[in-house]
């Protein structure tokens, strides 16, 4: 399939320091519409994995590719722009404000992505939380709150606002039972189909996979190198 949402071709990293950890990846790859679970244990890679993948660190070998960009070849304020306009991050712990209301929250992104701001019509904020299931009269609560269920489905609504490309999740289910977590995926993939949105999500939990297109298990995509001090 032509112009995949994702490659990492030849990457190798390594962060800095006495006692560093470096990740090696051959060759990944996310094709546009498809959800990908990539499972992996606390100390695998995947946050530096993540890092990469939305540019906050740039590979010292390799390429990484969002959408047919080179994430190497941008600078470090045109990759953030870059990022904001072309990935929706749900994060583990949700990184909500806690004092600004729930509208004022999902739109936050738009105020540095001029071109999710133009897709994104008035009332987005509320018609997101109502297909997540959040009653009308929340949007203009204070995010500080909410129970966790709703601050995560805050967090899906901001990540989706806009209709970015590519939706990453770091362990959103992490703190939900099982119920819970299939309730939570059932929304996020009706909200990513309808958005037309690719998605790679990492946890540590192989439940989840049923749903997703595509199960890979970062060991074997990925080898990681740990110097001691």
């Amino acid at each position: 399939m032509a112009n995949p949402a994702l490659t990492l071709q030849d990457v190798r990293f390594r962060w800095p320091g006495r006692a560093s950890f470096g990740i090696s990846v051959p060759e990944f790859r996310l094709d546009r519409g498809e959800s990908v679970l990539l499972l992996g244990e606390s100390g695998s890679g995947k946050s530096t994995l993540l890092s990469l993948v939305c540019g906050i660190v740039t590979a010292d070998a390799g390429r990484v590719d969002l959408a047919g960009t080179d994430l190497a070849t941008l600078r470090a304020g045109a990759r953030d722009r870059f990022r904001a306009e072309r990935i929706g991050v749900i994060f583990q712990q949700f990184n909500l404000l806690p004092y600004a209301s729930v509208s004022d929250n999902i739109l936050l992104p738009l105020k540095f992505a001029p071109e999710r701001r133009k897709r994104s019509e008035a009332g987005d904020a509320a018609k997101l939380c109502a297909a997540l299931g959040l009653s009308s009269d929340i949007v203009e609560a204070k995010a500080g709150r909410l129970s966790v269920g709703q601050q995560q489905r805050v967090a899906v609504a901001r990540a989706l606002i806009g209709q970015p490309p590519l939706i990453v999740a770091d362990e959103p289910t992490s703190a939900l039972d099982a119920a819970a977590q299939d309730a939570f995926l059932g929304l996020l993939f009706d909200q990513i189909a309808a958005a037309g949105s690719s998605l790679l999500m990492v946890s540590h939990d192989e439940r989840l996979g049923a749903r997703f297109d595509r199960v890979v298990r970062l060991a074997d995509i990925a080898s990681v190198e740990r110097q001691a001090a």
